[in-house]
Protein backbone atom coordinates (compact mmCIF):
# COMPACT_ATOMS: atom_id res chain seq x y z
CA UNK A 1 0.00 0.00 0.00
CA UNK A 2 1.15 3.19 -0.97
CA UNK A 3 2.56 5.87 1.75
CA UNK A 4 -0.01 8.77 2.34
CA UNK A 5 1.34 11.81 -0.16
CA UNK A 6 3.59 13.66 2.04
CA UNK A 7 4.01 11.83 4.86
CA UNK A 8 8.17 10.87 4.66
CA UNK A 9 7.65 8.04 6.86
CA UNK A 10 7.40 4.43 4.65
CA UNK A 11 5.40 2.54 7.40
CA UNK A 12 2.70 5.42 8.00
CA UNK A 13 -1.15 4.64 6.94
CA UNK A 14 -2.39 8.08 8.69
CA UNK A 15 -1.57 11.39 9.60
CA UNK A 16 -2.84 12.67 12.64
CA UNK A 17 -3.15 16.80 13.61
CA UNK A 18 -4.41 16.41 17.47
CA UNK A 19 -4.75 20.30 18.64
CA UNK A 20 -4.75 20.70 22.39
CA UNK A 21 -6.21 23.76 24.54
CA UNK A 22 -4.96 24.01 28.34
CA UNK A 23 -6.72 26.56 30.58
CA UNK A 24 -3.92 27.22 33.50
CA UNK A 25 -4.16 30.40 35.62
CA UNK A 26 -6.94 31.71 33.57
CA UNK A 27 -4.60 31.80 30.68
CA UNK A 28 -5.64 29.55 27.32
CA UNK A 29 -2.78 28.10 25.44
CA UNK A 30 -2.67 25.60 22.75
CA UNK A 31 -0.38 23.25 20.63
CA UNK A 32 -0.48 21.14 17.62
CA UNK A 33 0.65 17.77 17.74
CA UNK A 34 1.21 15.48 14.70
CA UNK A 35 1.52 11.86 14.64
CA UNK A 36 1.91 9.24 12.33
CA UNK A 37 0.32 5.82 12.84
CA UNK A 38 1.19 2.64 10.76
CA UNK A 39 -2.35 0.66 11.29
CA UNK A 40 -4.96 1.48 8.99
CA UNK A 41 -7.67 3.52 9.67
CA UNK A 42 -10.16 0.48 9.68
CA UNK A 43 -7.80 -0.75 12.86
CA UNK A 44 -7.27 2.40 14.85
CA UNK A 45 -10.36 4.73 14.58
CA UNK A 46 -10.34 8.44 15.65
CA UNK A 47 -11.60 7.56 19.30
CA UNK A 48 -8.99 4.78 19.33
CA UNK A 49 -6.39 7.89 18.46
CA UNK A 50 -7.83 9.61 20.73
CA UNK A 51 -7.84 7.20 23.72
CA UNK A 52 -3.99 6.21 22.53
CA UNK A 53 -2.84 10.27 22.84
CA UNK A 54 -4.66 10.58 26.27
CA UNK A 55 -3.00 7.29 27.63
CA UNK A 56 0.39 9.01 26.02
CA UNK A 57 -0.05 12.28 28.03
CA UNK A 58 -1.06 10.75 31.12
CA UNK A 59 1.97 9.04 31.47
CA UNK A 60 3.90 12.17 30.57
CA UNK A 61 2.07 13.94 32.79
CA UNK A 62 2.41 11.58 35.68
CA UNK A 63 6.61 10.26 35.52
CA UNK A 64 8.42 12.13 32.73
CA UNK A 65 7.11 15.55 34.00
CA UNK A 66 7.96 14.61 37.94
CA UNK A 67 11.17 13.47 36.59
CA UNK A 68 12.14 16.30 34.36
CA UNK A 69 10.98 18.75 36.82
CA UNK A 70 11.35 17.49 40.42
CA UNK A 71 14.26 15.34 39.77
CA UNK A 72 16.06 17.89 37.39
CA UNK A 73 16.98 14.43 35.25
CA UNK A 74 17.99 16.74 32.31
CA UNK A 75 20.86 18.32 34.34
CA UNK A 76 21.96 14.73 35.85
CA UNK A 77 25.37 13.97 34.67
CA UNK A 78 25.15 10.03 34.05
CA UNK A 79 25.48 9.23 30.68
CA UNK A 80 27.52 5.95 30.34
CA UNK A 81 27.17 2.57 30.80
CA UNK A 82 23.66 1.32 33.25
CA UNK A 83 23.57 4.66 35.08
CA UNK A 84 21.09 6.40 33.44
CA UNK A 85 18.49 2.96 33.47
CA UNK A 86 19.71 2.77 37.16
CA UNK A 87 18.84 5.86 38.14
CA UNK A 88 15.25 6.12 36.06
CA UNK A 89 14.82 2.76 38.09
CA UNK A 90 15.64 4.96 41.54
CA UNK A 91 13.28 7.59 40.26
CA UNK A 92 10.38 5.86 39.26
CA UNK A 93 10.22 4.04 42.65
CA UNK A 94 10.30 6.98 44.52
CA UNK A 95 7.60 8.25 42.35
CA UNK A 96 5.55 5.01 42.75
CA UNK A 97 5.99 5.01 46.25
CA UNK A 98 4.78 8.57 47.53
CA UNK A 99 2.07 7.68 44.74
CA UNK A 100 1.03 4.64 46.77
CA UNK A 101 1.09 6.43 50.39
CA UNK A 102 -1.16 8.89 48.31
CA UNK A 103 1.10 11.37 48.22
CA UNK A 104 -0.15 14.38 45.03
CA UNK A 105 2.64 16.69 45.59
CA UNK A 106 5.82 14.62 44.83
CA UNK A 107 8.59 17.05 45.16
CA UNK A 108 6.97 17.85 48.38
CA UNK A 109 7.05 14.38 49.68
CA UNK A 110 10.58 13.82 48.18
CA UNK A 111 11.62 16.25 50.78
CA UNK A 112 10.75 13.59 53.24
CA UNK A 113 13.35 11.13 52.04
CA UNK A 114 13.46 9.60 55.26
CA UNK A 115 10.08 8.05 54.83
CA UNK A 116 11.23 6.15 51.75
CA UNK A 117 14.47 4.81 53.21
CA UNK A 118 13.18 3.83 56.08
CA UNK A 119 10.20 1.56 54.80
CA UNK A 120 12.82 -0.14 51.93
CA UNK A 121 15.53 -0.81 54.67
CA UNK A 122 13.03 -1.29 57.46
CA UNK A 123 11.87 -4.35 55.42
CA UNK A 124 15.16 -5.88 55.05
CA UNK A 125 15.62 -8.49 58.03
CA UNK A 126 18.85 -8.23 60.17
CA UNK A 127 21.25 -11.15 61.06
CA UNK A 128 23.29 -11.33 63.88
Amino acid sequence: MATPAGIGFPHAEQAVRITRTRTRSGKASRETAYYTVSLPAEQAQPADLQHWARLEWHIENRVHHVRDVTFREDFRQARTGTGPAVLATLRNTSIGYHRTNGEANIARATRRPHDLITAVTSSIPTTQ
